[in-house]
């Protein structure tokens, strides 16, 4: 059986609990306290962060590495698109989103109020955004769930947590995030602390 080693609060590993509960197979969570890590997360991961997935003699880190694998080990639904260019292409969109948002959460989660002003207003703004795109299609990539909804649906769901208020022109973008927080995997893949992240 699989075994994903998960943090309650973290985005990170939020996005892989989402993908194992649409995948809909039996695993197991162990959860980590990252104020007391246990000594095999360091084994087993040489930077010390969750999440981690192991499964028989493999261990692998790292949310998208986790999830592309998840998706290609069990393939139904399948969340990558099945085409190579439009897989490529979703690969370099989820590179940009590591770059320009996701690279600022650790400033959302320390109380630094300086970093964190000035991370609110990047991650707003870029979210805001995506309003063109998700005012025509239901999800990022067209009419069909896929990884970059994952990628994106903790960070959507933390907006309140970290004090980032969107623009009334990024309304679409709080309809898209509906729409995701609908699906039944991914209220299955909150954990308490996250169920509280949001008013």
């Amino acid at each position: 059986m699989m075994e994903l080693y998960s943090s309650a609060t973290c985005p990170f590993s939020h996005r892989c609990r989402f993908v194992l509960y649409e995948k809909g197979f039996d695993f197991l969570i162990k959860d980590v306290d990252l104020f007391n890590k246990p000594e095999e997360v360091s084994v087993m991961n040489p930077y010390g962060q969750v999440p981690i997935l192991v499964e028989r003699d493999l261990i692998l880190y790292e949310s998208n590495i986790i999830n592309e694998y998840i998706d290609e080990r069990f393939p139904h639904p399948q969340l990558m698109p099945p085409d190579p260019l439009n897989r490529a292409r979703a690969r370099l969109l989820l590179l940009n989103f590591e770059r320009e948002v996701f690279i600022h959460i650790d400033a959302l989660e320390k109380s630094d109020p300086k970093k964190g002003d000035k991370a609110r207003a990047i991650v707003r703004d870029r979210l805001s955004q995506l309003a063109p795109v998700v005012a025509k299609s239901k999800f990022m990539m067209g009419e069909e769930f896929s990884m970059i909804d994952v990628a994106l649906a903790p960070l959507l769901w933390r907006l309140d947590h970290y004090g980032i208020e969107m623009p009334k022109a990024a309304a679409p973008v709080l309809k898209y995030a509906e729409r995701i927080f609908a699906r039944p995997a991914f209220f299955e893949a909150l954990t308490p602390s996250e169920k509280v992240m949001r008013r």
